[in-house]
């Protein structure tokens, strides 16, 4: 992975390894994606109750249905983010979502490791901006976005699942990351 953004750390930290996500993993992917449901249930458009009953099949079946990666500490998955294009979305645009990092692993360069695959590999497919949705109250999150160039569009919405809680659109325009980067 290349040096993309002075926001983004540079450097994977020893033991680190970022893989893709393939169906062959799946039953990795379905923990991984169990264990943020619960750790942090608010920052999903899903929930714990909801997931845990899927059947084995769809877990295989969401595979095919976007690009994710899992971060490893030798063999413990410790994060995870997936790059997602709705139907409805334009052909040149990805989310972000199902972004998450095990609470003993944050601060430690993960979550930057984690961004950087999703963005290579957008720029790799000629894509022209990248957008996801944040609660407005996960400040920590927002710093963390902000620090990797993400910026705020000015739309707004509420958790499907927890109404009330707001949450707000933020994008990256990969065309204005650094030249020669990805």
């Amino acid at each position: 992975m290349t040096d993309r953004d002075p926001g983004l750390d540079p450097g994977l930290e020893p033991g680190l390894t970022i893989r893709p996500v393939e169906p062959s993993i799946w039953p990795v992917y379905r923990a991984v994606r169990l264990a943020m449901l619960l750790d942090t249930p608010l920052a999903y458009g899903s929930t714990f109750a909801r997931e845990v009953a899927f059947p084995d099949e769809l877990w295989v079946e969401r595979m095919g249905d976007s690009n994710g990666w899992l971060a490893f500490e030798g063999e413990l998955p410790v994060g995870a983010v997936t790059s997602f294009h709705a139907p409805a979305q334009p052909d040149d645009e990805t989310y972000l979502v199902a972004m998450w990092v095990a609470s003993h692993a944050r601060g430690r360069g993960v979550a930057d490791q984690l961004v950087r695959a999703l963005l290579d590999h957008a720029a790799g497919a000629g894509l022209r901006r990248v957008t996801l949705d944040v609660a407005d109250d996960n400040e920590r999150a927002i710093g963390f976005y902000e620090r990797v160039g993400f910026t705020r569009t000015g739309r707004t919405g509420e958790l499907p699942h927890q109404p009330g809680v707001t949450e707000f659109e933020m994008e990256l325009l990969l065309s204005d990351l650094p030249a020669g980067s990805g």
